[in-house]
C-alpha cells in the first residue's frame, strides 16, 4: 500500500531535547495498523542523536510507532555551538 509521512519542523538549541510524538512525524501506510509501523533513520542529525529512553547516550537508527506513542524516543542536541538548522530523515 501507499505510505504517507508528514513531518513538522522541530527546533533544538544547545542542550535541548525533544521527545518525538505522533504529531512529529505523522505516518500511515493504509493498513489500518499504525502500531505496526517501524521508522528507520537514514540520515541522523549532525549535531545530536535520536535515542531510546531505556538506553540513554546510545544513538538508535530504528524505532517503532509504539515507542513514539509511549514517548520513549527523544532527539537530543549535542551542545555544539556551530549547529544551525538541520533535519533528520
Amino acid at each position: 500500500g501507499d505510505i504517507v509521512l508528514l513531518a513538522k519542523p522541530v527546533t533544538l538549541t544547545e542542550g535541548d531535547r525533544v521527545t518525538l510524538t505522533t504529531d512529529v512525524p505523522v505516518a500511515t501506510d493504509g493498513t489500518g495498523k499504525p502500531e505496526k509501523l517501524l521508522y528507520a533513520v537514514s540520515v541522523p542529525p549532525v549535531h545530536g542523536q535520536i535515542e531510546h529512553i531505556n538506553y540513554p547516550g546510545v544513538p538508535i537508527r530504528r524505532h517503532s510507532r509504539v515507542d513514539v506513542v509511549a514517548q520513549k524516543v527523544p532527539s537530543i542536541h549535542d551542545n555544539s555551538h556551530e549547529a544551525g538548522e538541520e533535519s533528520l530523515r
